[in-house]
């Protein structure tokens, strides 16, 4: 068996996809279920979070275990399949170890660093433990990888390179201003009471809010949040909770606001914040068009005689010089516009020579000849200033519940997954970075190792039992034909034997176990069971005691 990943991300689907393919907690159960029922794969788990959905299992064939779990996720998520498919990857054996490992270190996040991941991880193995679709492979493989994360967390500053997604989300939505200054005497509604909207709490109280309102559909979940606020002795915060029929009258005296539900559907819409802010304010709360924007309109050149490009079609926003003037045009346009601005044809731009302006051409040519046409890049139209947001607000759910038309409402910042991953692509990593991916690689070997060795444990130990019944059965024999021995010549003439075959077992067996924990070994299990005639259905009863040992004596 072999382990396999298929699944989406931050890294590999735009947002509205990863929206589309969330998964609910009955989706995810329903899904593990149906994983293991297939034929290809025997375990199974799902780790869902808010940017990634990746289901890992333990199959017998790759290409068969690809195609079932892409069509299982398509089926379980409501995305179908052929739209489904060019977002996803695949890792395989090693590579979705590496993968995992790498996750649970907080260097796929999109926030580089960030630990929640791996509570996420616990979370994902306990779900799978309880449903009974976790055996062996992905107790030890889940296991594993929390223990790899709490030891890059705690051997580097790993943490340094980034932050929770709560936290960064806060530093988006404070834009520039230390996040306890900007925070300081808030009132704060957090909608859900799950972890993380409880992190968001905790870390809103950390900052300095005033009072925070936990709002959730089950009402005593949210009452326990506020009175573990209440009791923290890390902050001062009054907190409360109400039933999510009170959101409406909240939003009106709230100045942040974050939610992270698993709601279906939207929490928040448009409507319902511009008249919560209205109420607030007393004023109506317009949305930000392409009619009331102010746009500065950049004066054009007359169009340059004999100029090959047809400047006088540039639509308004586009410069006519350079890289902007030459967008979506083909080679050899270019080069025609290359030797006609190389003869001193053209007016500078922006301090440009025109020898600066032919070079850039020529270059841009180069590259309309290999990829075809250089895309269209619009000048950004200035719009007019918004006023200071009245309210804040967080979205961290997946699939959103907060409406993106809360994006146009002037006087409203909204910070949502969408706006954190644009943001956080230009995150800086720390140097810390470069020891946790060594830490991953040395990890990745090492439970490789672990693994192939385990494998040719089961044929060790028939290996053994055959050695050990061929020993009682020959001191068998030999006490049928001497039956003048005392029992403790008896005793002797065992021992001795035993060692014998001790000793002539020994360095094989040894041997055989390091060969096949390196890259490679797994052939010599096959070769052990050739060389001894070991039967196939003693060293696979033997795997079944192990696990059944494993399964009997794992902690609950």
């Amino acid at each position: 068996m072999s382990l396999l990943v298929v699944g989406l991300s931050h890294r590999s689907a735009p947002v509205s996809v990863l929206e589309r393919a969330a998964l609910s907690a009955d989706a995810q159960t329903k899904l593990l279920h149906d994983t293991v029922a297939a034929e290809p794969a025997t375990e199974a788990s799902v780790l869902a979070t808010c940017n990634r959905i990746e289901l890992y299992a333990d199959v017998d064939k790759f290409h068969a275990g690809v195609a079932e779990l892409s069509t299982l996720l398509a089926q379980h998520s409501g995305v179908g399949l052929e739209e489904l498919t060019p977002y996803l990857y695949v890792h395989y054996e090693d590579r979705a170890v590496h993968h995992l490992f790498s996750v649970a270190c907080g260097l796929d996040s999109m926030v580089v660093g960030e630990g929640q991941i791996l509570g996420q991880i616990k979370d994902s193995l306990a779900r799978a433990q309880e449903l009974h679709t976790a055996g062996k492979l992905l107790n030890d493989l889940f296991q594993q990888a929390l223990r790899v994360g709490k030891r890059a967390h705690s051997e580097t500053g790993i943490d340094r390179a980034g932050q929770s997604l709560v936290t960064f989300g806060l530093e988006q939505l404070a834009t520039g201003i230390a996040v306890p200054a900007w925070a300081r005497g808030k009132k704060a509604l957090v909608i859900g009471a799950g972890s993380m909207s409880s992190l968001a709490a905790a870390t809103l109280a950390r900052a300095g809010v005033a009072e925070i309102v936990v709002a959730n559909r089950t009402f005593d979940r949210a009452e326990r949040l506020a009175e573990i606020l209440v009791a923290a002795d890390d902050n001062a915060v009054t907190a409360r909770a109400v039933r999510m029929a009170a959101v409406p009258d909240e939003l009106t005296r709230a100045d942040v606001v974050v939610s992270c539900t698993g709601a279906t559907g939207l929490v928040l819409t448009a409507e319902s914040v511009a008249q919560a802010v209205e109420g607030r304010t007393g004023q109506p709360l317009v949305a930000d068009t392409a009619d009331t924007a102010v746009r500065t309109e950049t004066p054009q050149p007359a169009a340059d005689e004999n100029c090959p490009l047809d400047l006088a079609a540039a639509q308004p926003g586009f410069s006519v010089m350079g890289d902007a003037a030459v967008a979506g045009m083909d080679a050899a346009t270019l080069e025609q516009h290359a030797t006609w601005a190389a003869g001193g044809n053209t007016r500078t731009a922006g301090g440009r020579t025109p020898e600066a302006d032919a070079e850039l051409i020529t270059a841009l040519a180069a590259t309309a000849a290999t990829v075809g046409r250089i895309p269209e890049r619009r000048r950004p139209e200035p719009v007019a200033e918004r006023p200071a947001p009245a309210v804040f607000l967080l979205d961290l759910a997946m699939p959103r519940d907060i409406d993106a038309a809360v994006h146009r409402l002037a006087g409203v910042r909204l910070v949502d997954i969408e706006s954190l991953a644009e943001a956080s692509a230009d995150a800086p990593m720390a140097a810390d970075v470069d020891q946790v991916r060594r830490i991953v690689s040395d990890e990745v070997a090492a439970f490789g190792a672990a693994m192939r060795a385990a494998h040719i444990t089961p044929t060790v130990v028939a290996l053994r039992t055959m050695a050990a019944d061929v020993v009682a059965a020959e001191i068998g024999r030999l006490h049928g034909r001497l039956p003048e021995l005392d029992e403790r010549q008896r005793g002797e003439i065992r021992q001795a034997v035993h060692r014998v075959v001790d000793k002539l077992l020994h360095a094989p067996t040894v041997r055989v176990k390091q060969l096949a924990a390196e890259p490679g070994g797994a052939g010599y299990a096959d070769a052990l069971r050739t060389l001894f005639d070991l039967d196939a259905e003693t060293v696979a009863s033997v795997s079944r005691a192990e696990d059944s040992t494993e399964t009997k004596d794992r902690p609950a």
